[in-house]
């Protein structure tokens, strides 16, 4: 990867579901490297585009946000009319399925430990399942040496980051022989750390699945048309310029996969839950683990997954979102540009707005942790997102099971913000 390329994608905070990993990233990557550089960044930065009539989609933007803007989202817990709250949650959650359009993809599949071995105080399972489409989902599993007792788990989400070609080893560590790129990127955002090491140290049983379409799970050049493989091919994967030049085309990709989607009566963010759910199934079966008590966290990307499960699946007994939560109204006006096709659900803003997803898991335990100057959001709407969720959890009588915190610094899960979130897990799965 060139220096210029690098700096670009650090610049922006693109950890999770950033500028890198959307269909727009030729454009961009071209205009950095024609060394205009200001004007880029000056497009990313956490502000509003507030000025008269500015909006990412110019003077369309006051009339799309009024769309919704000007009134609360038909399944809105705010609304005096619903007062019941688990009424609401049943009727809503019904809704949220609707819109996702969650594809059936089987029953439990078999579970194959392809390798087990001990490191750094930690066993560790390397894992991997078929389901009934594409390759095998491999997975790491991660657990405390000689643990006797069932424990709590966690599933663990990896980030988006602009990077296809690599999933699970984002945030987990099974040798001191490491990729460079991972080094870097572990560096980069969370501060030298494989955050589902560090958990799974406190006593917990961590999960890390390849996520659709990441690493195992990724899309193959041999398997599509040799006119749409940019000229690249699968030979020699691990070395760092083919990496670079696949996850380019997998960024480029993305629109395609996304309209397909679309046209297979799916959704994205419906396939990522399907899939996850899978993988929540797996966790949850296993005899090491206390299936009473799990929960789920990821960055960015990872922390977009973590709304949509956290908000269906009462299994997730605790949830912990870092550097995704804004509102609709934010992604309308500001930074739709800065996240890929996997975050939106068409219709669904009509009546939730994004934060409220997240509020569906309404009285159970969740954190929210911010970044105060993340490139992907405004901090007003990041704000704003904060408020709708406590008011959510305060109509509930359960305002204690929620909180938000924000930090220094640009898009980033740092060794402070892992503490605060670990210590929330200990709290709610070890009580």
């Amino acid at each position: 990867m060139n220096n210029k390329r690098r700096d670009f994608i650090k610049l922006t905070g693109m950890t999770g579901v950033g500028i890198a990993g959307s269909s727009m990233i030729g454009g961009f990557a071209a205009t950095f490297n024609n060394s205009n550089q200001s004007n880029i960044l000056s497009t990313v930065k956490n502000k509003n585009f507030s000025a008269g009539n500015q909006s990412i989609i110019g003077q369309y933007g006051e009339w799309a946000t009024g769309l919704t803007g000007h009134k609360l989202p038909s399944l809105s817990f705010r609304k005096k009319e619903f007062t019941n709250l688990e009424a609401w949650r049943k009727t809503a959650k019904q809704r949220l399925t609707e819109r996702l359009a969650i594809p059936d993809i089987g029953g439990l599949p078999k579970v194959n430990i392809n390798k087990q071995y001990s490191y750094d105080g930690l066993h560790i399972e390397e894992l991997s399942w078929q389901l009934p489409y594409g390759h095998a989902t491999e997975a790491i599993l991660l657990k405390p040496v000689n643990s006797k007792e069932r424990l709590p788990a966690i599933l663990a989400f990896h980030d988006h980051g602009g990077n296809k070609y690599f999933g699970k080893r984002k945030i987990t560590r099974t040798s001191d022989q490491q990729h460079p790129l991972m080094v870097e990127h572990q560096n980069g955002y969370y501060e030298g750390l494989a955050w589902a090491n560090e958990i799974a140290k406190r006593g917990y049983v961590v999960l890390v699945a390849d996520a659709f379409p990441f690493a195992s799970r990724r899309v193959m050049l041999q398997d599509v048309p040799e006119h749409l493989r940019g000229g690249l091919n699968d030979e020699d994967p691990e070395n760092a310029d083919k990496i670079a030049a696949y996850n380019k085309w997998a960024g480029e990709h993305e629109h395609t996969m996304a309209k397909s989607l679309f046209s297979a009566g799916t959704t994205w963010p419906g396939v990522f839950y399907a899939e996850d759910r899978k993988a929540l199934d797996i966790l949850c079966a296993r005899p090491d683990v206390d299936a009473n008590h799990v929960g789920c966290a990821g960055l960015s990307g990872g922390g977009m997954r973590t709304v949509f499960m956290g908000a269906q699946d009462e299994r997730i007994q605790c949830a912990v979102c870092v550097g995704f939560m804004t509102t609709w109204k934010d992604f309308v006006l500001n930074k739709s540009f800065t996240h890929t096709w996997m975050t939106y659900v068409p219709l669904l803003p009509n009546e939730l707005d994004f934060p409220e997803i997240l509020g569906l898991r309404v009285p159970l335990p969740t954190l929210v942790l911010n970044d105060s100057d993340d490139q992907l959001y405004t901090l007003d709407e990041m704000k704003q997102a904060d408020k709708i969720i406590s008011e959510v959890y305060s109509k509930a009588k359960a305002a204690d099971k929620y909180k938000c915190s924000y930090y220094p610094g640009p898009h980033k899960f740092d060794r402070a913000m892992q503490k605060e979130a670990f210590d929330w897990f200990d709290r709610w799965l070890k009580a």
